[in-house]
């Protein structure tokens, strides 16, 4: 079978949203192309294996060098595979902030207030602290409390409102601003990714379609209408016909790629590349925001937190034994246990820094595997000013794309991180964080500033939340409309974290869902 309603591409975090939601009544015929496998082993399943993710369920991008960070190169890792980034990642569940929805209706996306899109958040939970004017109950989404935090984590909140900042048990709630735990997206003791939330309880159904391994190579477009996506699959490159449309949900990274090879882009930079151009449009690629993360690092032998030495190890193996029988233990942890939300700037609308106690200490992304037990403790820009790009490497899809997200570039972000990092360190210096006896790895002079900003450039880097490259808009230089249809364009929807005008006031996970769901919504709409 090579053609369908409606062809999907992306099985992350809103593709997998979408196409659920597309394919589960049975009134038409969806095809969902995934570059990467099922990704169903016990790496995704089990929440604290995170740190041992296999190179097959990820994009191990890096950046272009960063004058915001001093020439250093970043690393990006997206998700690859079903389930997307929501299948590798902290596992955080945080909408974002009531203003954040306001302020994108107020910059011209229609229907995107607050008070449209919190019914479908609603809808997409099944929410351990059941239904209320916040929360839903019975939707394809487990939101969970965590099974196992350690007791460090509470700590932290605990020193957080020694010092007069409030305590917040729900992040979802009436209120942003404050210290807590992190709800998960996890079920029974084991990680709750999109893919197992709308695309698994599909399995078998005839209206579904599922190509994994499949690497799109562009959407066809005839006559300013997208009719299908050629794919890659073993070598051979086939085309997809799509008699309803197209969705694209490929990510902030993948999304413009996939439309700059698809002639829909700068046309100085398809020209570039020598790809024809369908449709210049200045803004693909463009407005790439993030939250850049300074982080700091601390040794406690502590057995409750993670580290490499040798009882560390058996404490490991026990737990590996304990969370293969009964679903708890430590291996529940999202490594991002608690943290909190702090309004820095006394102008801000909403709370401007947010915090991530971490239950392991976390050097180049983890990727540096260190003996020592401990925690780190990050502090990231909710609301950047500095603004990067994604760009062609290459007119061949299995080249990953030019990425700059140009942290530090505006010193307003620099100087907010700053400040957010002192609240950070006071809190770290405050009983009963300071009565744990943890080791800073690496002091600076927090009432230095020009040390401090040296050191935030020295070690800042993503937290992984980039949005804003197809960015949705009722302007004209907009990538798409309010309803996600692509501007100029016929039968193309974009549906990911990509479409956001501004970034939200926290972890990018849960709203990208939320856009898939309202995808499928407009798309069925279209097409009735």
């Amino acid at each position: 079978m090579d053609e369908f309603d409606i062809i999907v591409i992306g099985g992350g975090s809103a593709g997998s949203a979408a196409a659920g939601r597309l394919a589960e009544d049975g009134r038409r015929s969806v095809c969902l192309i995934e570059a990467g496998g099922s990704n169903e082993h016990m790496f995704t399943r089990t929440p604290g294996l995170l740190a041992l993710m296999p190179d097959k369920s990820m994009f191990k991008y890096d950046t272009e060098p960063m004058e915001g960070l001093g020439g250093r190169v970043g690393y990006q890792p997206r998700g690859k595979g079903m389930g997307g980034s929501s299948a590798i990642n902290g596992m955080v569940y945080i909408r974002g902030n009531a203003w954040d929805y306001d302020n994108w209706a107020e910059l011209g996306c229609t229907g995107w207030g607050w008070d449209e899109v919190l019914p479908v958040f609603k809808r997409q939970e099944d929410n351990a602290h059941g239904a209320d004017a916040w929360h839903g109950k019975g939707g394809p989404l487990h939101v969970s409390d965590q099974i196992s935090p350690s007791p460090v984590g509470q700590a932290f909140v605990d020193a957080a409102t020694r010092l007069q900042l409030p305590r917040n048990d729900d992040f979802n709630g009436a209120k942003q601003e404050g210290f807590g735990l992190f709800q998960v997206t996890q079920h029974n003791g084991e990680r709750w990714s999109a893919a197992r939330a709308f695309i698994d309880p599909l399995a078998g159904h005839k209206n579904l379609n599922l190509r994994t391994g499949a690497l799109v190579e562009k959407i066809v477009v005839e006559n300013g209408r997208a009719t299908g996506v050629t794919i890659r699959t073993g070598g051979k490159s086939e085309t997809l016909k799509a008699r309803g449309g197209v969705v694209l949900s490929a990510g902030a990274f993948g999304s413009p790629q996939i439309l700059m090879l698809s002639g829909i882009g700068p046309g100085a930079e398809l020209q570039r590349h020598g790809i024809a151009t369908v449709l210049d449009k200045p803004a693909v690629g463009a407005d790439l925001q993030d939250h850049c993360d300074y982080l700091v690092g601390y040794e406690l032998d502590d057995l409750s937190l993670f580290g490499g030495t040798l009882r560390g190890m058996w404490q490991l193996a026990k737990a590996f034994v304990e969370h293969r029988r009964f679903r708890t233990g430590m291996l529940t942890t999202n490594f991002a246990e608690s943290g909190g939300f702090a309004t820095i700037r006394p102008d801000a609308p909403a709370p401007d820094i947010q915090y991530h106690f971490i239950r392991a200490i976390i050097q180049n992304h983890g990727r540096d595997k260190l003996k020592a037990h401990g925690f780190s403790l990050h502090a990231c820009v909710l609301r950047p000013e500095s603004r990067g790009w994604v760009r062609l490497a290459s007119p061949d899809s299995a080249v990953a794309p030019s990425i700059n997200p140009n942290f530090l570039s505006d010193e307003r972000d620099l100087h907010l991180l700053r400040d957010g990092a002192r609240l950070m360190h006071r809190i770290a210096a405050t009983a009963p964080m300071s009565e744990l006896g943890a080791r800073e790895r690496n002091p600076v002079d927090y009432d230095n500033d020009a040390a401090l900003e040296a050191r935030i450039r020295e070690v800042s880097d993503t937290i992984y939340h980039p949005v804003g490259t197809c960015r949705m808009g009722s302007d004209d230089a907009a990538v798409v409309d309010p309803t996600l249809k692509a501007k100029s364009i016929d039968g193309l929807w974009v549906a990911d974290a990509s479409i956001m005008p501004r970034l939200v006031s926290g972890n990018t996970n849960a709203p990208s869902i939320m856009i898939g769901e309202r995808a499928g919504d407009f798309v069925k709409a279209a097409l009735q």
